[in-house]
């Protein structure tokens, strides 16, 4: 029996490069294709969820998958936990028969970025941070997004001298945007 070490160190080779001798290779999915087997069963489990939606998954080389969705209208912890637990009997039954892994569902966080056309849609008039390419950064409320660009809206000033200044944004320039609480 090989111990658990073992066994990574041989997924993570079999799933980065050719295995010598190439006869184990067919027993192991790349992390590719296991990205794509799961994203089209969380599709399938979300077809049931209107207003849902998938935004990320990551495989870690120990097996941990991390999965986010996300809702329109916010994504509930009962929705969550029932796609976690769905999720997680296909992912035992069919890619993890020894149950040597672990798995996360979660909707994203405030440290997550948002990566989505819905996500930034479905937080239009809150505060956000949007850090351009060039190291740039611009906060405020965001107005409005399209499929190319976004519009932030910084208020400058206090009282009489206040002032409104909007920001149209390519998305291309954006490498990252955060939502931001406001007290």
């Amino acid at each position: 029996m090989i111990d658990r070490r073992e066994r990574i160190r041989s997924l993570l080779h079999l799933s980065t490069g050719p295995a010598k001798g190439g006869k184990n290779r067919k027993k192991f999915m790349s992390i590719e294709n296991q990205l794509t087997t799961i994203a089209s069963k969380i599709k399938e489990l979300l077809n049931d969820l209107p207003g849902y939606f998938l935004v990320e998954i990551s495989i870690r080389p120990t097996n941990n998958i991390k999965i986010f969705v996300d809702a329109d209208q916010g994504a509930t912890v009962d929705q969550l936990s029932k796609i976690n637990r769905a999720l997680y009997k296909w992912v035992n039954e069919t890619m993890f028969p020894n149950g040597d892994f672990s798995m996360e569902v979660s909707s994203p966080g405030l440290d997550e970025p948002l990566r989505m056309d819905r996500q930034y849609l479905k937080n239009i008039g809150r505060f956000v941070e949007v850090l351009l390419k060039t190291g740039i950064k611009r906060e405020g409320k965001l107005i409005s997004a399209s499929e190319n660009e976004v519009v932030v809206e910084e208020e400058k000033g206090h009282g009489k001298k206040k002032e409104l200044i909007q920001y149209k944004i390519l998305k291309e320039e954006i490498k990252t945007t955060k939502v931001q609480v406001k007290f």
